[in-house]
């Protein structure tokens, strides 16, 4: 499978396949042979047989973009957005429209609220930060699914979120 990915704003073209029992994968022609395990529904374990049996750990979370989603490594955080390959199949790549009608930003994972970027009543467009969340030692910038305006901001900096809570609303 082929995909084309946008990595924190930079184009990225990467190839995976099955291979003797690992992921052989190849980002901008670069070749490496991961085992891969999830370690729940959004966390999983990756270890690279070739690099010393180096392990990483990565959590996977919503950003709220269609086709995006926020990659969690001990080296940070990456916005990964698919722009073609499997997810466009699905209507998520690069040109699909803007998300319609209201929308709700939620939070992806227990947290606490650190800066709040909105107020109500703000125009914002799509991609633009509304709330910075910190989790697992990490901050996330949570994004406006459209251009729009804010209509409610449910949470104060330096509230406990938990998974799922409403934070933003976006109309």
């Amino acid at each position: 499978m082929q995909l084309q990915l946008d990595v924190n704003g930079r184009l990225r073209t990467v190839d995976i396949d099955r291979k003797d029992g690992l992921y052989r994968v190849v980002v901008d022609g670069v070749e490496r042979f991961v085992d891969a395990a999830a370690v729940d529904a959004s966390t999983f374990s990756l270890i690279c047989p070739a690099e010393g049996r180096s392990s990483q750990e990565v959590g996977l979370s919503p950003t709220g973009l269609p086709g995006e989603i926020a990659v969690h490594m001990a080296a940070g955080v990456a916005s990964v957005r698919v722009l073609t390959g499997a997810a466009s199949r699905f209507g998520r790549g690069a040109g699909a429209a803007q998300a319609a009608g209201t929308q709700q930003v939620l939070a992806p994972m227990p947290g606490k609220v650190v800066k709040l970027l909105v107020r109500a009543g703000d125009e914002v467009k799509a991609r633009q930060g509304l709330v910075v969340v910190e989790a697992m030692k990490m901050e996330n910038e949570l994004r406006s699914p459209k251009d729009g305006r804010v209509s409610e901001v449910l949470v104060a900096e330096g509230a406990s979120v938990e998974a799922g809570r409403l934070l933003v609303v976006v109309e």
